[in-house]
């Protein structure tokens, strides 16, 4: 068979960790936001402009939220206020299907920079420069 008809590889569970490869889609994650599973996190933090749109909303474990929004408060504000940087994006970046990311890359610049990577399940976890939930509690 042509390299270009294969098809890609099926994901098995992650070696550490939780496993939320089941979770494909906005309903799935939502029930387990009920459950006290999940919880909405907004990539682009309201206090910094950004809306509640389903765009602007994606589901992690329970703490990950707020784990962000230290490090938007207690990091990323300080350094706009200074003026060391002007630009923000928080990019989730996911594993097979999953509705629910494996790690979200902050970066903010212009003048300055800082980039981290929250990492939430899979193999983020076994990132060296990741930040975990557990690295903050």
């Amino acid at each position: 068979m042509p390299f270009w008809k294969r098809r890609p590889k099926e994901l098995g569970p992650p070696e550490h960790g939780p496993d939320f490869s089941q979770i494909d889609s906005r309903e799935k994650a939502q029930k387990l936001v009920e459950e006290g599973v999940l919880e909405p996190l907004y990539l682009m933090p309201l206090s910094f402009g950004g809306v509640e749109s389903p765009v602007n909303v994606v589901y992690v474990p329970i703490g990950f939220a707020q784990v962000k929004d230290g490090i938007d408060q207690n990091v990323i504000a300080p350094l706009v206020k200074d003026g060391s940087v002007s630009h923000y994006t928080a990019n989730p970046e996911y594993r097979g299907s999953s509705f629910v990311p494996m790690a979200i890359q902050i970066e903010a610049k212009d003048p300055g920079s800082f980039t981290m990577c929250l990492a939430i399940w899979g193999e983020a976890l076994e990132r060296e420069d990741a930040v975990t939930n557990q690295d903050t509690n």
